[in-house]
């Protein structure tokens, strides 16, 4: 290829790709074997003393998930990326290096509602402990990091509420203190928002959702920075400091910006186990090869829908950040200046009754726990996604009893506006 920079779209359809060598395929394929075959008995010693890259085992590393891989860190301008999954275990692989028992994460309150009981529940087994802040408060957050924190954590477009993260200025917080910026960029994609620019160290994605685009697999990935400087203090041992099970090398001195990515292989695939089949990186590699089409229409889409629900008498309010109303709309020019996503909320003046009646009632939206899909899909957060929380909570999440979360799909607009409307009649 030239050395002139490609375009996305270029890069969504050939990023860490080429003809098979053995054959000629010219689609990635997929690699369905547990395990592969040393060249000699000094190969398979270099392979697994990180001295040599290649191939052993497909917990660890496998062809065609290597490709996605590489697409993936393409695309988000990331040195490396380490698939797994599902995007839940794609949290707990980028906060693995960072965090030790005593340690804490500090969170946005606008979470996905799984996300929310990871964090406020399960990581606590570990001994982690998350905080929770309103992150339109940029002063809350810095207060809240102390000495324990080893990582802030966010959304690019918050899930359910469609709220964009001002990342500028959270990520000028985590530089004065320190630590990483983890930002999930599933909802916008690295076609509407690529987080690095605006200073995030880690970005994670469910690559179930819009990178997959047709709801068939899960997947999840954690893309590198490759610019956080690991060894500038003490607080990320797993990375500045000696590895045991590697003869006291240590990840940051040998492999500089691909630190956490190998470490991510080497010690978190290796462990956790929490491996990506080589199926569902197919699968996710033909979605992203249409990533940017979709984009496009999810988002224009998504612009006609929630101005005409913003006008309905039925609605109370509607939480697409594109509209001109919205308090967020500045900040999706100045972060994803492509739109702001497809994914949003809508308060209806019925109440729980009535957004159960209109899930209920619709022929076209899908009722499902699931976004990003080319389908359009409704869930009622508070009773399903959100369920868990209190209502406290759910109203801080932005799943408030009396809001159905939309995820509109790429069919015809008008049909979606009709299906909507005799739903809500």
């Amino acid at each position: 290829m030239s050395d002139t920079p490609l375009g996305f779209d270029t890069l969504q359809i050939h990023a860490g790709s080429a003809p098979d060598p053995a054959t000629g395929a010219r689609q990635t394929p997929i690699y369905q074997s547990t395990a592969f075959a040393f060249r000699d008995a000094d190969h398979a010693a270099k392979l697994f003393n990180l001295q040599e890259v290649g191939y052993i085992y497909s917990r660890l590393t496998n062809p065609t998930v290597a490709v996605l891989q590489e697409r993936i860190a393409t695309l988000e301008g990331g040195a490396g990326a380490v698939c797994c999954s599902s995007g839940h275990a794609a949290q707990i692989m980028a906060l693995f290096p960072l965090m030790a028992p005593g340690r804490n994460v500090v969170a946005s309150t606008r979470l996905y509602g799984g996300t929310l009981t990871q964090f406020s529940q399960t990581i606590k087994r570990f001994g982690w402990e998350a905080k929770f802040v309103d992150f339109d408060d940029t002063d809350a957050v810095a207060a809240a990091i102390d000495d324990d924190t080893r990582a802030v954590f966010c959304e690019t477009i918050a899930n359910p509420g469609g709220v964009v993260t001002d990342l500028d200025a959270i990520s000028a917080v985590t530089k004065a203190a320190g630590v990483p910026l983890i930002v999930d960029n599933t909802t916008a994609t690295p076609y509407l928002c690529r987080p690095f620019e605006h200073g995030a160290s880690l970005v994670v994605h469910s690559t179930t959702k819009y990178l997959t685009g047709n709801g068939t697999v899960t997947g999840g990935c954690v893309v590198d920075s490759g610019t956080f400087d690991w060894s500038a203090s003490d607080k990320f041992p797993s990375l500045s400091a000696p590895e045991p099970a590697y003869h006291g090398m240590t990840f940051h001195e040998t492999f500089g910006a691909l630190a956490f990515t190998f470490h991510g292989i080497a010690v978190g695939l290796r462990d956790l186990g929490m491996t990506m089949n080589p199926q569902a990186a197919h699968y996710t590699l033909m979605g992203i090869e249409t990533l940017s089409l979709r984009m496009q229409r999810h988002v224009e889409n998504a612009e006609k829908i929630a101005n005409w629900l913003e006008t309905d008498p039925r609605v109370e309010s509607v939480g697409w950040a594109g509209l001109a109303s919205s308090p967020y709309k500045d900040r999706v020019a100045r972060i994803c200046p492509k739109g702001a996503g497809a994914l949003f909320t809508v308060a209806l003046k019925g109440g729980y009754e009535a957004c159960v009646k209109t899930v209920d009632s619709l022929k076209i939206f899908s009722h499902v726990a699931n976004l990003g899909d080319a389908r359009s899909l409704i869930i009622h957060p508070a009773s399903t996604t959100h369920r868990q929380l209190t209502e406290d909570q759910q109203i801080a999440a932005g799943a408030a009893p009396n809001v159905v979360r939309l995820s509109i799909g790429i069919e015809d607009a008008a049909d979606l506006i009709a299906d909507l409307d005799q739903a809500m009649a």
